[in-house]
Order: structure tokens, then sequence, then C-alpha cells
């Protein structure tokens, strides 16, 4: 089991850094595209398309290269680094992994347009549906769906697959849910919303949650490996009784715990997306990488903020942006509590 990246895997960290280390990229145009009608990046995203890191995971017939999780893993890893707004988690770990998985090739034309900027996203929680005649039924709701207002299309877990519903479909509402970095996100409410059988993608909808939680994963990986950086050069340079706060015991053992936060949810986040790509059982794996997710990353963060003293909690210093992502994560994978009781049941069943 080798976890190095590739030398394609390394072009697309390197290509996803360039695009989005762009000049331009703060906190001052984070909150003026959080607060434009898109309520992303739009100009940011647009250039993820035009370097093809939209088009990483796409069939070849759909001008893609074809790649899999570790692909995105990449991308949305540095994402992860600028913490900035834009619909990557939901578009590729939520819509296109799962759509190319589940989906059969007349029904991977529903990634139509995803190169060119779509976004897609997907309900982690389902929906009941019914059968009737030749689709189903969807009657129910879904709290937290990133990005469901901007997305064309949304994904939604049945009992009976995976529902691919348009954000304006008739019976599809849309309510909005507030979010710690204030990225859009919405409850999908559905009122006898009809879905055809074309639109639905057979399978276990257990899929959509494993890559889910990979690429939820992969950008905690980048979170936190960014508010180790920032914290260690805080810690190098800011000076106390005439010494760098670094050499302090206390310190160094505090951001040496941090390290090792973020070395483990690198492994976890890799771990899944490898086994994923090579169609190994990834249960465990995702498992172990949601709860220490939910579970560490906030409490790490938090330990950072502690570490840069009041400067951690100025709005105009980056780290509340990382700890703002760090808890919007956990809240979309579901929960330490929860995470935790999934590994108490996978454990007790085996």
């Amino acid at each position: 089991m080798d976890f190095a990246p590739d030398e394609s895997q390394r072009a697309i960290a390197d290509l996803a850094a360039q695009v989005l280390r762009a000049p331009g990229t703060d906190d001052a145009r984070t909150t003026q595209a959080l607060a434009g009608p898109a309520g992303y990046d739009e100009a940011l995203w647009k250039s993820m398309a035009q370097a093809g890191l939209l088009a990483l995971a796409l069939p070849e017939d759909l001008g893609g290269d074809g790649f899999g999780a570790l692909a995105v893993n990449a991308v949305l890893r540095e994402v992860g680094r600028q913490t900035l707004p834009l619909p990557a988690l939901a578009t590729l770990a939520l819509g296109v992994l799962p759509t190319v998985a589940l989906g059969t090739p007349s029904q991977h034309q529903l990634l139509a347009g995803v190169a060119d900027g779509a976004i897609l996203t997907a309900a982690l929680r389902g929906i009941p549906a019914r059968r009737d005649g030749s689709g189903l039924v969807l009657d129910g709701a879904a709290a937290d769906v990133p990005f469901a207002a901007q997305a064309d299309r949304i994904l939604i877990p049945t009992e009976h697959g995976v529902a691919v519903v348009g954000a304006n479909a008739p019976g599809v509402s849309l309510v909005r849910t507030p979010t710690s970095t204030g990225s859009p996100a919405d409850t999908v409410r559905c009122e006898s919303t009809r879905v055809d059988e074309a639109d639905v993608l057979a399978g276990d909808p257990a899929v959509l949650q494993r890559f889910a939680v990979a690429g939820a994963a992969a950008v905690a990986d980048g979170v936190i490996a960014a508010a180790v950086e920032l914290t260690a050069e805080h810690l190098r340079t800011r000076k106390q009784f005439g010494k760098p706060l670094a050499t302090f015991q206390a310190v160094a053992q505090q951001i040496a715990d941090v390290y090792v936060v973020a070395r483990t949810m690198n492994l976890a986040a890799t771990s899944t997306c490898w086994r994923l790509d090579a169609g190994l059982d990834a249960d465990d794996d995702a498992d172990v990488a949601a709860y220490w997710l939910a579970a560490e990353l906030p409490k790490a963060l938090q330990i950072c903020h502690h570490l840069h003293g009041g400067l951690g909690v100025d709005i105009t210093y980056p780290l509340h942006r990382y700890y703002s992502q760090a808890k919007d994560l956990a809240r979309l994978v579901g929960g330490a509590a929860s995470r935790l009781d999934a590994i108490g049941v996978r454990c007790s069943s085996n």
C-alpha cells in the first residue's frame, strides 16, 4: 500500500495551487464573494473550469480525464488550504464522483456542463420516496445541502436509489440555513416531487456517503495543514521574554499535538480515497476519517487559536476562516457523536 502521490497527482496539486493561490484570494475577496448574488467566487470558479480542474473525474466521452477520488483529493486539499467560497466539494465529491460510480453511461450525461462550471450538490440525509409508475415520488426534507440554490442538479439518496432533481423542479423548495463560513446551504424540501427512472441512479446510496466523506476529509486535510503552517510561523516569529514562543516547552507540546492531528487527517483522507479508487471496501476508513474530522479537527483549531492569543480571533487574520470551515465540515459529516456511533455499530457487527 503506497500512498505517495504519483506524477499526475503531483501535477494536479501543483496546478490547483497555482490557480487557487492567485493574487486577491484573501479575506476581502472572500467577503465580497459571499455577499454577492452568486454566494461564491464566480471568477475563481471559472478559472478552475478553464484550467481543467473540474473535468478531472468526468468520463472521457464528456471531455474529462477519467480520474478518481485521489485526483479530486488533490484539488480539494488545496481548496481547504485557501478556505475559499467555492462549490468544489459539493460539485466534485458530492456530485461528480457518485454519479460516475452509480450512473449508467447514458446517465453520465447528467454531468454535461460541469467542465464549464455547472454546479452539482447532494443531500447526505435521505428523503422518503415511493415508486410510482416509471419513477419515484419524493416527500420529505434534507437539511444542510451545500450550494443547493446555486446547483443545476441535486443528488438525493432514497431507499430506491439516488434521485437526481433540479433545484427548480416542481415540488422542490429551498430554505436557507446558516453556516459558520457564510457559504450557501439550504434545507431541500420535496412535496410530491416526481423523478423519472432515467434520473434515478441505481445501486447503494451509501456510495454517495463514502465519496462525500472522502471529499470532506480532503478539504479538512488542507484546512489543518494550512492552520499548522500559519501557527508554526507565528510561534517562530513572536517573542515573549526575549525568546520565540516556539522555544517554550508547553507551546511546543501543544503545536506537536496539532501536528499529529494534521498528519492523521492526511492519512485518513488519503487512505479512504485510495481504497475507493482501488475498488476496495472503504467503509472502515471513511468512518475513521469522518470521526477524526468531527472530533479532532475543531479541537486542533481551538489550540491554534489559543497559541495565537488575541490575534487568533481577529477577523482580519485568516485563522478564523480555518476554524469556521472546520465547524462546517464537522456538521456536514454529522458531528462527532453520530460518527462515533457509526464506528460502534460497525465494530459490534463484525
